[in-house]
């Protein structure tokens, strides 16, 4: 399954505590960055790749890293692509880094070309600057919150519940929507508010 969590300070107690949270999701391994700006990381379920996917994957110069929870069904007919251009792979057959040298080539238009489940967030060390995605269906939830003028983003919602200074509450109009038509529109809201305590 795997699972990444994220948030834009340095922590690193913190971002290993987030993925002991989800162990359950990656039990083949964790992957973990931490600098002056953010602090990322994922759990690992070893599917595609198993050595030569761990994460972070680097760019070839070192500038940008990828954590990525999911499975892209095309990234052969995208690895050929991005090889005519002229791209190198560190990996034998990632995915994850299709998905990055993808993000080089295109930028954000890399999402128009990606089939498949996905949520990933990518790391400029020169601009500071998070890019995160995830499916347009949602197969690969990712959440995201706001405190005290940090954002953090994370696979399942009890990684971001169990953040200091917060609280999970209902949120009375998700479930009222969901009472009244039998479905829940997850686009921008869940179930729970997350309100702070202070």
């Amino acid at each position: 399954m795997c699972g990444i969590a994220g948030f834009t300070k340095q922590d690193k107690p913190l971002i290993t505590r987030l993925l002991d949270t989800i162990e359950h999701r990656g039990p083949d391994g964790q992957g973990v960055f931490v600098d002056g700006h953010v602090s990322l990381g994922m759990r690992r379920l070893a599917i595609i790749d198993p050595e030569g996917g761990k994460q972070p994957i680097w760019n070839a110069d070192k500038t940008r890293c990828i954590f990525f929870n999911g499975e892209i069904y095309n990234y052969q007919e995208l690895w050929k692509d991005l090889q005519a251009k002229g791209y190198r792979f560190s990996t034998d057959h990632s995915d994850t880094e299709t998905i990055l040298l993808g993000f080089e080539a295109w930028g954000k238009d890399v999402l128009l070309r990606l089939r498949g489940m996905f949520a990933f967030v990518i790391y400029d060390t020169r601009t500071n600057q998070l890019f995160i995605a995830r499916d347009r269906l949602g197969i690969k939830p990712l959440y995201y919150t706001h405190h005290e003028g940090v954002f953090y983003f994370a696979s399942e919602l009890k990684q971001l519940s169990s953040l200091q200074g917060f609280k999970r509450t209902l949120d009375p109009a998700a479930a009222s929507a969901y009472l009244h038509y039998r479905v829940h529109d997850a686009t921008e809201h869940t179930f729970f508010l997350m309100v702070s305590n202070v």
